[in-house]
């Protein structure tokens, strides 16, 4: 390609004013590019902030109903739903999981109820609902099983897609976890059910917020790197993206957001699919803590930062700043 050159050519010019800003702009977030991560709890009328996540609380059934309502005004398409699960509920074999009246069932079936035009995306994982924090079965050494875990999500996936779910984001990073959920989507006769692959999720230190939320700090034996994608590895994140999509995921995940934008761009070039980010607590922890002490902007951090998200190639950002960002943007 052949330019002018200086100063016939000022790349300057398109930037002076704001409305030139704004024409010139290539790339563009609105409401429809958010899913909002929100914590279900037991109880009615609970509203319980989580000390480490400022701004995001857990809320009863009912609150997530008007969350979802609220969502729906803002113009954000889909809630996430996260679930805190009573200690007693606990077990090392996370069964709770499989209850087709556990709290996300019923979340689930409240929202759909409520605002049936929001779509529902529910995590898959046992880490919610084990008394040692791993996201599958353990033997008695404590090694994550990965063949027996695949058959229970694939009985929790079920399990939430009969409840009403839109999109089933298998979270535990176990092989072959994408192939056995969609055969029994199938063959339950959930065809239209949506997979999102947390295909490049990495062993995090981004994480400690979330686990906060759902109620597992100080549960985890171990650590999750024998499953979860170790942050120096990159071409390894193509092949997992490649294994989901050819089980049958509809769209993939990169997993945190802004430290891993090399690997949303190099997952889009590649595959050319939807790929989400999930901009994760200790992201959003960040931004918060920044503007609490005045380092920061927080209207102008959260726009970046998802703007930036987008540039790399996402199709939509899962952020707990979904709200507020809809609100900043408008329709």
């Amino acid at each position: 390609m052949t330019f002018a050159s200086y100063p016939a050519l000022r790349l300057r010019r398109t930037r002076y004013t704001a409305w030139s800003r704004a024409l010139h702009a290539e790339t563009r977030i609105a409401p429809s590019d958010f899913i909002w991560p929100l914590f279900v709890m037991e109880g009615r009328g609970i509203e319980e902030p989580v000390a480490t996540l400022p701004g995001v609380s857990r809320w009863s059934v009912d609150g997530i109903v008007a969350r979802g309502r609220e969502a729906a005004a803002l113009g954000i398409p889909c809630i996430a739903l996260f679930p805190y699960t009573p200690a007693g509920l606990r077990t090392e074999d996370g069964r709770e999981a499989l209850n087709p009246d556990n709290l996300m069932c019923r979340a689930t079936r409240a929202l759909k109820d409520a605002v049936p035009d929001i779509g529902v995306l529910t995590d898959v994982a046992l880490d919610p609902y084990t008394s040692h924090g791993q996201d599958g079965l353990i033997d008695a050494a404590g090694n994550v099983l990965n063949d027996e875990t695949m058959a229970v999500l694939a009985d929790q996936a079920l399990v939430l897609a009969a409840a009403g779910a839109d999109i089933i984001a298998p979270s535990d990073m176990m092989d072959g976890r994408v192939g056995a959920i969609r055969q029994v989507l199938e063959g339950a006769g959930h065809a239209n059910v949506q997979i999102m692959a947390y295909s490049a999720k990495y062993a995090s230190a981004f994480y400690g917020p979330f686990r906060d939320a759902v109620g597992s700090r100080g549960l985890l034996k171990g650590n999750k790197r024998g499953y979860q994608m170790d942050h120096a590895n990159s071409d390894e994140a193509l092949r997992e993206v490649a294994l989901d999509l050819a089980e049958g995921a509809d769209s993939v995940m990169v997993k945190p957001g802004l430290p891993y934008l090399d690997i949303i761009r190099r997952v889009k070039d590649e595959f050319r699919v939807p790929v989400f980010a999930y901009q994760v607590s200790g992201e959003y922890a960040m931004i918060e803590a920044a503007a609490a002490v005045g380092a920061g902007d927080r209207d102008a951090l959260v726009l970046e930062t998802l703007t930036a998200l987008k540039r790399a190639g996402c199709a939509g950002v899962l952020t707990y700043h979904a709200a507020h960002a809809a609100r900043l943007v408008g329709g």
